[in-house]
């Protein structure tokens, strides 16, 4: 859902600004788009912990194969804390950008862009915090946002399949959820791999930007921020359609939902659903209580009497 925001809110921002030079909605847009884009960077990392966590009390659990499905009140809350969490610490993107205007020397056309630069109006103790944090955003990107999730997630997951193989030596699961549980990490390991080449670039940026941003131009700068946006983009766009193609109930979930949607657009589609449904739906109320269907009914025992 976060993924759906950026790039139904970001992504015209950017085009916008990259055809007209003119910024779209003006100096709110310089402060809410690197808002959701560092939100979206902290809603991955953290999901990612979480996931982790999830997969290593998944392996640790005595009967791992017997978990109860976890509540809607649980995930709603474990969610909470996650986007909570990010949008706080992005908070600071707000304070650090403002809109500026420049002539441009090729056209002599005036250009808006955003510029990393505190508002002088800001309180001198609020001033001071966001000067502190535009000092050290290029270590915090770099160890939050890109180290974090990469060295939770293989140390989750070596762990995982260490206890793994060692109850694989002492008793043998099921099949199917063997299977189950390798989908789900390999799952996580792919969107982890897709993760961290999509951030490599920024983080490389980010800290060519701070080194030897004296020594460069502006329309240098521009396009390394504008490839920078360009693979955040990308993995909000790839991460939906990986996570669909590896987590197959997922997929299938979503492929049913999709299959209803179109045929309750049509009466006749509609009227075969609802008689395909009441079948289904007697004959599992005739398989409830029965080991064997109504239709075949065990046969009479001989008891050597007309009775």
């Amino acid at each position: 859902f976060w993924d759906f925001l950026i790039l139904f809110f970001c992504l015209p921002v950017v085009i916008f600004n990259e055809i007209t030079k003119k910024r779209l909605l003006g100096d709110i847009s310089c402060r809410i788009v690197p808002f959701m884009e560092v939100s979206s960077l902290g809603v991955t990392t953290f999901s990612l912990c979480a996931l982790g966590i999830d997969r290593f009390h998944a392996a640790t659990s005595p009967q791992a194969s017997a978990r109860p499905i976890e509540q809607c009140q649980s995930i709603i809350a474990k969610l909470a804390v996650i986007w909570i969490g990010s949008m706080t610490l992005s908070v600071p993107e707000i304070l650090l950008w403002q809109l500026a205007q420049d002539i441009s020397s090729v056209s002599g056309v005036v250009t808006e862009y955003c510029t990393m630069k505190p508002s002088s109006n800001l309180p001198e103790s609020i001033y001071s915090l966001v000067l502190t944090y535009q000092n050290a955003r290029m270590w915090w990107y770099f160890g939050c946002y890109f180290c974090l999730p990469i060295l939770f997630t293989v140390s989750c997951q070596l762990v995982t399949r260490r206890i793994s193989s060692t109850e694989k030596k002492t008793e043998c699961r099921g099949t199917k959820h063997s299977q189950c549980e390798s989908h789900l990490n390999c799952t996580i390991i792919g969107l982890t791999i897709i993760y961290g080449l999509c951030t490599i670039p920024e983080n490389v940026c980010n800290i060519v930007v701070a080194y030897l941003s004296p020594n460069m131009s502006k329309q240098t700068l521009d396009l390394l921020n504008l490839i920078n946006q360009f693979f955040l983009f990308f993995k909000c766009s790839v991460t939906p359609v990986l996570l669909l193609c590896l987590c197959r109930p997922l997929g299938q979930a979503f492929m049913d939902c999709c299959c209803c949607c179109c045929e309750g657009c049509s009466p006749d589609t509609a009227s075969s659903e609802g008689s395909t449904d009441s079948k289904l739906k007697t004959e599992m109320s005739s398989s409830i209580f029965f080991d064997k269907p109504r239709e075949s009914p065990p046969p009479l025992l001989a008891l050597g009497t007309p009775c």
